[in-house]
């Protein structure tokens, strides 16, 4: 009687834990079939040249007659390919990856699922947000449909396509594990995207592919991944639709993408500060340092400040606020409202615009088979006297564009930066720029000196014709 009943409850046990893991575990067969097509492989080429033997910071400082002993010629380096995915999303061939995936890039090949091949150009790329907008000439193809990142919650079911180490199509689920996750840009340490953390399968190669809702709609772009080892620990990163939306968009439009800025210096608020500023708890971002002339100064913000709601949305800790106020346009007036002193108020900011976004005028999508910006592939401009200051720099000429595909761009300048050097030639204004940048060799490896967030930076570049 007793081996009955155990019996009988053992196979109770199981019909309840089928009916769980049926209810819990969705059906996700016709969403990969359905969107697979829209998801793409995207192969990268970067072309041999020459590599220095002599660092560039030391450069400048070898004697003419010495230079050529210590680097009689370049050593010639192997063409490097890399892979990464993505998605169209229009049928007339506009594809969206990551700026990563495409960065450095001679030539971008992007193939469909069912094996045919594209020469892409890149229209755009975004280095603060790591997207890139890329067009294919082909028509009629299948597309991805933009879902309400917005909406998402932790523990919705969420799939990843893509082609990870090289795997095409490869198709992998999981669930939201954290939303609005602040992780600053490795090169510059900015943080502009509030990511999605998830526990999908994500690995190299899965960079710039979609991340899809049940629904099928792409709610993320598979970007960054926490590891150890190099492949997936279950830490894994995607760039929110919403973002990328307006990202992409304005690639599309005008080539850049224009960003609010504050000028502060934050730091996220402990207990002790909160109970000295009469909070409840530790939330919001306290102001360390408010820069000169900065739009935070112009509206009154004072360093001690602590800025809980920036145009009405709540700061809990201080990585949400660069979120926040990147994506406001700028010239937009929005209230901030702060604690001071154990004292709540609200004050009103004219947003700025963030370094290298100046410019409020449009500019047209590049295309980098043209003569844009020269030898070089540079665009540049005086510097604004209110640049000069915020970054305390007295000389070089302002990067407004930067061709994708051209040297500049394959040295790794971005619109906004400061060139101060080129080969071993001090730039003071646009005048020296022109004459030195007539004058460069072609061929050979040389120094160019630049400032980025008022940081000195040396690299290479090399000139082509």
């Amino acid at each position: 009687m007793l081996k009955r009943i155990t019996h009988s409850f053992f196979i109770l046990c199981l019909m309840i834990s089928a009916s769980a893991c049926a209810r819990g575990f969705p059906e996700l067969t016709d969403l990969i079939e359905d969107n697979s097509p829209a998801v793409v492989k995207i192969n990268t080429v970067e072309r041999s040249r020459a590599t220095s033997a002599v660092p560039p910071q030391y450069q400048q400082d070898i004697p003419d007659i010495f230079r050529h002993l210590l680097e009689p010629r370049g050593r010639e380096r192997r063409p490097v390919a890399s892979m990464g995915s993505g998605f169209i999303i229009s049928k007339d061939g506009y594809v969206v990856t990551n700026n990563h995936v495409v960065e450095g890039a001679d030539q971008v090949v992007v193939t469909l699922t069912d094996r045919r091949e594209y020469d892409a150009q890149v229209i755009g790329t975004d280095a603060r947000s790591d997207l890139a907008l890329l067009k294919i000439e082909a028509d009629d193809l299948p597309t991805a449909r933009w879902g309400d990142s917005e909406s998402l919650e932790v523990g919705e079911w969420v799939v990843a396509i893509g082609s990870p180490f090289g795997l095409d199509y490869s198709a992998s689920a999981g669930i939201v594990s954290a939303m609005g996750r602040s992780i600053p840009n490795n090169e510059s340490g900015e943080n502009y995207v509030p990511f999605i953390q998830t526990d999908v399968a994500i690995n190299p190669g899965n960079s710039g592919g979609p991340l899809f809702n049940l629904k099928g709609e792409v709610i993320g772009i598979n970007s960054q991944i926490y590891t150890r080892s190099g492949g997936s620990i279950g830490l894994s990163f995607a760039i929110p639709a919403r973002l990328a939306q307006d990202v992409v968009a304005q690639l599309r439009d005008k080539g850049r993408v224009d960003r609010g800025w504050l000028g502060v210096g934050i730091q996220d608020v402990d207990r002790n500060m909160a109970q000295a500023m009469g909070l409840s708890r530790p939330v919001g971002a306290l102001v360390a340092q408010v820069q000169s002339g900065a739009p935070a100064a112009e509206a009154g913000i004072l360093a001690g400040d602590i800025i809980t709601r920036f145009d009405g949305q709540k700061i809990m800790e201080s990585g949400d606020l660069p979120h926040v106020v990147g994506q406001t346009r700028p010239g937009a007036e929005v209230p901030v409202d702060l604690m001071r002193k154990g004292k709540s108020m609200r004050i009103q900011v004219t947003v700025g615009a963030l370094a290298g976004e100046d410019d409020p005028t449009e500019q047209a999508a590049v295309n980098p088979t043209n003569d844009v910006g020269g030898r070089l592939g540079l665009v540049v401009e005086e510097i604004p006297a209110a640049m000069k200051q915020r970054w305390g720099v007295q000389s070089g000429v302002l990067v407004k564009q930067v061709v994708p595909g051209k040297p500049a761009a394959r040295a790794g300048l971005r619109s906004g930066d400061i060139v101060a050097q080129l080969g071993f030639e001090e730039v003071n204004d646009m005048e020296d720029f022109q004459r030195v940048a007539k004058t460069l060799p072609k061929g050979e490896l040389l120094p160019i000196r630049f400032f980025r967030g008022g940081q000195p930076t040396f690299r290479t570049i090399q000139i082509d014709d």
